[in-house]
């Protein structure tokens, strides 16, 4: 065996680092991803006897209006929350310079990174709260007449994602500036002596080497987007009347809530997410791939 060891020692010592990682991640996050694909087999309160029921979940969520509104403020989120990478990116290209302060700037536009999910919603709750909220005192003194974003149907999902874009784009901001201090600054010279300025050093220079961080902003950015509940749960509860739903708000109130303790339809919700997102990142990663084999 320790003659085994020896001739193997450095093909197999990577694989022994990895193996509790490895392990871990196939016990809390491989395991549970299959057994919801399970359990949304299944009419099952979380406590009583399982029923097997099949696809009839699936055949369920066709026809629930609820899951529709859900689906389509998830997209609208999607979509949203990807104009994150470019305001990250235009925040670190600003707080990648050597001038006076720059530090403090670096510090304030980093604050929001570091704040619970939880007191964002508090603090945009009352920025946007009618009577004494300073967006609502703004927009009453601009027009006339305040708007109470959280109340309004059409309103409330943008007000949320807003919310939630303030420390997104802190957290691209951060990715990018790391990005940025590995960019080879030769190549950067060769760039401004063939004459590449502005834009152009941007796309053809700094961009493509920009890759690996941009890779992770996306990922992190559509996971974020797609398993927005703490901000919705805080601010909205869901309303008005179910307008600010999103798929991982609903798959919690149709499982564990007081109106729901369906585990199987929750689990049925939760792989529609899954798969959503899964379709999202693959995408991104194939198109990474062939990028990088095209080169």
């Amino acid at each position: 065996m320790l003659g085994l060891w020896k001739r193997h020692q450095r093909r197999m010592a990577p694989w022994l680092f990895l193996a509790p990682g490895a392990a871990m991640f196939a016990v809390y996050v491989i395991g549970p991803i299959f057994r919801s694909m399970w359990i949304s087999l299944y009419d099952w309160d979380g406590l009583g006897a399982m029923r097997w029921i099949g696809l009839a979940n699936y055949a369920e969520l066709i026809d629930d209006e609820a899951f529709y509104v859900s689906l389509r403020n998830n997209v609208l989120w999607l979509v949203l929350y990807l104009t994150a990478l470019p305001a990250g990116l235009f925040v670190a290209l600003f707080l990648n310079q050597s001038v006076a302060g720059i530090r403090l700037y670096k510090s304030l536009f980093f604050f929001p990174f570091v704040i619970s999910q939880v007191v964002v919603g508090l603090m945009f709750s009352w920025f946007y709260a009618p009577g004494f909220g300073l967006f609502y005192g703004l927009i009453e003194a601009l027009t006339g007449k305040g708007v109470a974003i959280l109340a309004e149907e059409d309103w409330v999902t943008y007000g949320i994602i807003a919310a939630g874009l303030w420390p997104q784009i802190a957290y691209v901001m951060i990715l990018y500036l790391t990005g940025l201090n590995n960019v080879a600054p030769d190549q950067v010279e060769a760039a401004r002596l063939d004459g590449a300025r502005g834009w152009k050093m941007l796309w053809f220079v700094i961009l493509p080497q920009l890759r690996p961080a941009t890779f992770i902003a996306v990922v992190v950015t559509v996971i974020g987007a797609l398993r927005s509940f703490d901000l919705v749960s805080v601010m909205t509860q869901g309303g008005p009347w179910g307008s600010s739903r999103v798929l991982s708000f609903y798959m919690y109130e149709q499982a564990l809530s007081e109106y729901g303790y369906r585990m199987g339809y929750g689990a049925a919700i939760a792989v529609v997410l899954f798969a959503i997102m899964m379709v999202f990142i693959s995408g991104f990663i194939w198109k990474m791939w062939r990028d990088e084999a095209a080169r």
